[in-house]
């Protein structure tokens, strides 16, 4: 189970905009600002970020996502606010038969999933 996540971006705006598209459509939202930090998350802020000189580009992060509707409208969104696609939305047998994802890059190469483990 994850509490948060916190990772380090190249472009505060940027990363807020992305970020703001592409999590809405599985119910996250930016719900906080603090001197420079962004919290997203659906009753809690559990996804960060906040602007540093040297972000990583090798973080994986998949946000659990209500449905495969959401988990497409979430791909959909990202290709749509700049990110680049890394997976198609589709079943992952090789996990499991119920795991439906979808893998995109953001701005800075962090690899981002969403994930819905229910069956169609």
């Amino acid at each position: 189970m994850i509490d948060h996540i916190v990772i380090g971006v190249s472009d505060y705006e940027k990363s807020k905009q992305f970020y703001r598209a592409v999590l809405e459509p599985i119910g996250y939202k930016l719900l906080m600002e603090i001197e420079g930090w962004a919290g997203f998350g659906a009753d809690k802020a559990e996804f960060w970020f906040n602007q540093v000189a040297n972000p990583g580009t090798a973080y994986h992060f998949a946000f659990s996502s209500p449905d495969r509707k959401a988990v497409d409208e979430f791909y959909h969104a990202a290709l749509q606010a700049g990110g680049r696609d890394n997976g198609p939305p589709g079943v992952r047998e090789i996990y499991h038969p119920d795991y439906y994802g979808a893998f995109v890059f953001d701005p800075d190469g962090n690899n981002i999933e969403a994930v819905c483990h229910k069956p169609a």
